[in-house]
């Protein structure tokens, strides 16, 4: 047993990452080296935990309650899953609330888009270009630099971070006036309008079978209650690969399987946090955008299938499977 951040760390040898033979306090150890852009964006906010007991190799489960046993200066808040259902998630108050997640096994984490003060106030915009089957991540590269352009022609400025997986993240920090529905119709709107510039690399469609070969703006990760994978957080695979915040100027060069808890730490100590001091913005030139398309009959586009039906939202069944009038 090792306490680290004040916080009991059991079997601090176990291997959590078969490439290189990481182990749990080497992902302890990573967190802390990045502690302070880590919670620069997750602190205050709730996390899902996604657990690997065994290492990234291993059986896994998505756990958003915190469990009975947890220890009573654990800071935790109420969420809620689309249906009302309501659970203590843990918050990122500190370190230790990091520290005892990965001795629980939690490797990664998904984050709201609110903090736990605030939960009625959504202050990201979150951008998920998803590669379809057959995209290539040069394609991702040349998707996230057209959306930078259109978010820059409306005045808003994006952050950019790698997935630790195919894709690319586009963070816009808000400022706090809107809430999730809003942040929502906001992320339909540049989806739209990027396939509209872009139609044979980007699609904004949100049935797999009309996607093609393009990528996808998924533009229901801005949901009320999703969760992201964060930035500065561990992918649960063998290469222990990092979500990783990065500058604008390193999005033709960057290959996100080379950013690892092994190297991600000497960037930060050299260049230091990219998101650093970034301004919070105004979605309204997307909001008026939306309510443009809406003037024009476009409907809402399709919610995931956990939500309860939405005003004006289009049938909730794929094309090929609609009932032909």
């Amino acid at each position: 047993m090792t306490e680290l951040e004040g916080v009991p760390v059991s079997h601090p040898e176990k291997v959590y990452f078969s490439q290189r033979g990481e182990t749990k306090l080497d992902l302890v150890r990573y967190y802390q080296a990045v502690a302070g852009p880590l919670l620069s964006t997750l602190g205050g906010r709730p996390l899902l935990l996604e657990r690997y007991p065994d290492g990234a190799s291993g059986k896994s489960w998505f756990q958003k309650r915190v469990p009975k046993s947890a220890p009573p200066w654990l800071t935790t808040t109420v969420v809620a899953t689309p249906n009302g259902t309501t659970s203590d998630a843990l918050v990122a108050a500190d370190l230790a609330h990091i520290v005892w997640a990965v001795n629980l096994g939690c490797i990664g984490f998904h984050v709201w888009p609110v903090h736990a003060a605030t939960p009625e106030i959504t202050d990201e915009l979150r951008v998920d270009l998803d590669p379809s089957p057959g995209v290539t991540f040069d394609q991702v590269r040349e998707a996230a630099a057209l959306t930078r352009e259109l978010l820059a022609e409306l005045g808003i400025r994006a952050l950019l971070k790698t997935t630790g997986s195919r894709g690319l993240h586009i963070y816009v920090p808000l400022q706090p006036n809107w809430d999730g529905y809003q942040v929502r119709a906001a992320a339909v709107a540049l989806a739209r309008e990027l396939e509209r510039r872009h139609p044979v690399l980007i699609t904004a469609q949100w049935w797999k079978e009309e996607r093609g070969s393009r990528v996808f703006v998924d533009f229901n990760q801005n949901a009320p209650h999703k969760t992201v994978f964060g930035a500065w957080c561990v992918r649960p695979r063998v290469g222990a690969q990092v979500s990783t915040p990065i500058r604008w100027d390193e999005l033709a060069t960057v290959v996100p399987a080379e950013l690892t808890i092994a190297t991600v730490p000497a960037r930060v100590a050299e260049s230091g946090d990219p998101w650093a001091d970034a301004p919070p913005q105004s979605i309204e030139p997307l909001l008026e955008m939306s309510r443009r398309d809406m003037e024009n009959g476009l409907m809402d586009a399709p919610w995931p299938p956990v939500y309860p039906k939405m005003p004006n939202e289009p049938p909730r069944v794929a094309p090929s499977r609609a009932k032909k009038p």
